[in-house]
């Protein structure tokens, strides 16, 4: 029978204080790259909003079809996931997470030369392709360099990256269209210099990061030694407590996991609603130019930044994490209603009152699941309910497309995020925060913010 191990049986022996320092070097050392890669990859991603009536007057492109080239996407992101996840291990981190940015670079600055609705959906769906895998990449590579106690926090650092990057994409993306020359529309242009970033940084990836601390030559043979024989230990823990996973039939059998995963699905459906259409909703407050617009897209992102703060200040205080997830759900809701019922700036004040909550739900979500879970199959479930989640962003813009097309209006879609975030906070209360039978088991709100972060450091995470 294998041994699980205590949780208070040290899992090394190195010495704290330089295991401390070595972290903290490590930290230092790439965090900032992260977060500036996921800063670009997230613009690359989302910037699609910013050139949609572009796109109509140039090329003919409809709102329906603009919606399913940005929902297809995150179809081309889950198809491979899992083979970019085994090629990731195969030819390691740094190889492969700069084969990632060179790959999504070129695919963003081929969407410069869509001609029609096919190449549209073509190059939408191999840009999805190109990224699948940098995220679980990034958390592949904290498990070969730090231990568990620092990958939390090294993870909200990085986290941090999508939420600068929904503040400033605006703005850039906004005056990026304003450029012009050699026979090229502005639109065309935003594409080029922001996928070109993505390529620009891929060089410095490669010679910026190592693939295992061994090659650090900025650390010390001491500080090698220390973060080599706390993760070599922590593993061997793993190893020891191993469990076969089970099939993502018998996951989705779990009445549990089904809905965990019905919750984010809600709660991404409602992001990627308003991230692909906010733009061209503002675009009807007045004649703005292209930047002004950008600029108009960044309040809610800002505003959603303090409320996520505020929202964990708050669950962290007064704990009942479900009544939290419920509050922010039904703020979101509201405002999603409140958007149809008035004119276009009313509409805009109202997205920014649904930001406080969908963006304070995604966040209050993750301890939930972790808290029910065995962290022996956390991470595998963890992956599957972001997976499932993350098919909001391509059934959102896709309906909205749709709908638009249809009837002129996206009213009809505005009262479905309405209506399915009212049904994700009566279904949170039927969600345990502990699995059946263990009362005793810490509950979510009390593990702190890092606690749905420190549940990706497994390098399960990351396996198919």
């Amino acid at each position: 029978m294998n041994r699980t191990v205590p949780i208070s049986e040290p899992l090394h022996s190195a010495d704290p204080t330089v295991l401390a320092r070595a972290a903290a070097k490590v930290k230092r050392h790439v965090l900032p790259l992260f977060v500036i890669m996921f800063i670009v990859n997230y613009i690359d991603r989302v910037n699609i909003g910013f050139v949609r009536s572009h796109m109509e007057t140039d090329l003919g492109i409809g709102a329906a079809a603009y919606g399913l080239g940005a929902g297809l996407f995150f179809v081309g992101y889950a198809l491979f996931e899992v083979p970019s996840n085994m090629l990731l291990q195969r030819f390691g981190a740094r190889a492969w997470l700069t084969r990632i940015m060179f790959t999504w670079g070129a695919a963003a600055m081929a969407m410069a030369f869509v001609r029609g609705e096919t190449s549209f959906y073509v190059l939408r769906f191999i840009l999805g392709a190109a990224e699948a895998g940098f995220f679980p990449g990034i958390i592949y590579y904290f498990t070969q360099w730090l231990p568990s106690s620092e990958r939390g926090k090294a993870m909200a650092i990085f986290l941090s990256g999508s939420a600068i990057a929904s503040v400033i994409s605006g703005p850039v993306s906004g005056a990026l269209l304003g450029v012009s020359g050699m026979n090229l529309h502005g639109w065309q242009w935003m594409f080029i210099i922001e996928g070109f970033a993505s390529i620009a940084l891929c060089g410095f990836v490669w010679f910026w990061l190592q693939s295992h601390p061994r090659e650090a030559k900025w650390l010390s043979e001491e500080e090698k030694g220390a973060l080599i024989s706390a993760i070599d230990a922590e593993q061997r823990a793993r190893e020891a407590a191993q469990v076969v996973k089970p099939s993502i039939f018998k996951l989705l059998a779990d009445r549990q996991i089904m809905l965990f995963c019905f919750i984010y699905f809600s709660v991404a459906l409602t992001i990627y609603g308003a991230t692909f259409w906010l733009p061209s909703m503002i675009k009807k407050m007045g004649s703005l130019t292209d930047f002004e617009v950008g600029l108009f897209n960044s309040i809610p992102w800002i505003i959603s930044i303090i409320a996520m703060y505020g929202f964990a200040a708050l669950a962290a205080r007064f704990k009942h994490q479900q009544a939290w997830v419920a509050v922010t759900l039904v703020i979101a809701a509201c405002g999603m209603f409140m958007s149809t019922v008035g004119g276009p700036i009313f509409a805009f004040v109202a997205i920014c009152f649904a930001a406080i909550g969908f963006k304070a739900a995604s966040a209050l979500f993750w301890p939930i699941p972790q808290g029910y879970l065995d962290a022996r199959v956390a991470a595998a479930v963890i992956a599957l309910i972001n997976s499932i989640g993350n098919l909001g962003g391509f059934v959102a813009p896709t309906a909205f497309g749709f709908l638009e097309q249809k009837t002129g209006s996206i009213q009809g879609g505005m009262y479905g995020l309405a209506l399915t975030s009212l049904v994700a906070a009566v279904v949170i209360f039927f969600a345990r925060t502990t699995p059946k039978g263990d009362p005793h088991r810490p509950k979510p709100e009390d593990a702190g913010p890092l606690h749905a972060a420190t549940s990706l450091s497994s390098p399960s995470s990351v396996k198919p």
